[in-house]
């Protein structure tokens, strides 16, 4: 198949996360899922767009957002759903759900993973189901890496692999009848997001704890180039490493020790980070959330809250102005690679 002209949707610079409607780590009301999106609505900047899964909450995420939607009378035509597709709801017969133990809280079902041609397309019709008259536009296979990493040899490998071509074959049908109007990968291992963009033409993708004020290896800045040259568009995800940037006790979903010597380097890192943003009255948050936008080919940041009061300020981030003399100090304390800004039009 020869190449296409990606498609370009005008995204805005936050794009919104679904996972709290799904319950993870905390099981949320109604009324509360319903403030969260409507405090999303009330202050985005351009088109709404969430990204959800059926992963989130075995297709509670998906369901939750169509009630949202429909209680705050938000028409289809004014939202854009990107679903990333792979799991499907099915009855829960244990007592917690064998997907993620331990993650996700007070799920009434269980989802199991479906990657192959026929499979995804399952996924789509029910996550449509689940949305209850909202259609996602934006459609990918959600985290083919973790897929690809249960290979135990080569030949497991092309066979995943090949699970994961099939997969997209589906979305391609899917945007070439008019049901989804772009296809894109999400990721936490960005070289997985690479094998599959010489395969597959990929209008955007999201990239997820990987390019952030902490970790922006040049490799990764390189492709990421080369997707900008080509109009795939980038979203970039967890730009605080899983929270660790911002005060957490997890560094891409690991706990941290602070005392282990492995850890050293990581906790001196942000103890600097925090100081040197103390000194210029910039939140950690700030900092990171600009930086992860100034990426090459980078359109949006996704973020996700399961707090209504945060929504406003996450988005505001965003617009923030970070002094040229702040990166300049990250620079010479070392916490930042000065070949990043080769790759952004900020001139040093």
């Amino acid at each position: 198949m020869m190449p296409g002209k990606p498609f370009v949707l005008d995204m805005p610079p936050v794009i919104f996360g679904t996972s709290g409607l799904g319950n993870i780590f905390v099981a949320l009301s109604d009324e509360i899922k319903q403030e969260i999106v409507k405090e999303c609505i009330l202050h985005t900047k351009g088109k709404l767009i969430f990204d959800s899964a059926g992963k989130y909450g075995a297709g509670l995420a998906l369901e939750s957002l169509g009630k949202c939607l429909r209680a705050l009378n938000v028409a289809p035509e004014d939202v854009i759903i990107s679903n990333k597709l792979a799991w499907v709801r099915t009855e829960l017969k244990t007592p917690e759900p064998t997907f993620e133990p331990g993650v996700w809280r007070d799920l009434k079902h269980d989802a199991v993973q479906k990657i192959s041609y026929d499979g995804i397309l399952e996924c789509f019709e029910q996550g449509n189901e689940l949305l209850g008259g909202y259609i996602p536009q934006m459609v990918s296979v959600h985290d083919p890496d973790e897929y690809l990493a249960k290979a135990q040899s080569p030949e497991e490998d092309k066979k995943l692999y090949q699970d994961i071509l099939d997969a997209y074959r589906a979305l391609e049908v899917l945007k070439r009848e008019g049901k989804a109007h772009s296809i894109g990968v999400g990721a936490k291992n960005w070289r997985s997001i690479e094998r599959i963009a010489n395969d597959i033409d990929l209008d955007w993708v999201m990239i997820a704890n990987s390019m952030t004020i902490h970790s922006h290896p040049r490799p990764l800045l390189e492709f990421m180039k080369k997707l900008e040259d080509k109009g795939v568009q980038i979203i970039n995800s967890a730009v605080f490493n899983a929270g660790y940037l911002i005060g957490g006790d997890y560094y891409n979903y690991k706990l941290i020790n602070p005392e282990a010597p492995e850890n050293k380097a990581l906790v001196k890192w942000r103890e600097a980070y925090f100081k040197l943003c103390a000194d210029f009255n910039i939140k950690p948050a700030e900092a990171a959330v600009k930086f992860g936008l100034m990426a090459p080919g980078v359109k949006s940041i996704a973020m996700s809250s399961s707090n209504p009061k945060r929504v406003k300020g996450n988005i505001a981030m965003a617009e923030i102005e970070i002094p040229l003399k702040f990166w300049q100090e990250m620079i010479k304390q070392g916490l930042i690679d000065e070949k990043f800004f080769d790759y952004t039009n900020i001139s040093l």
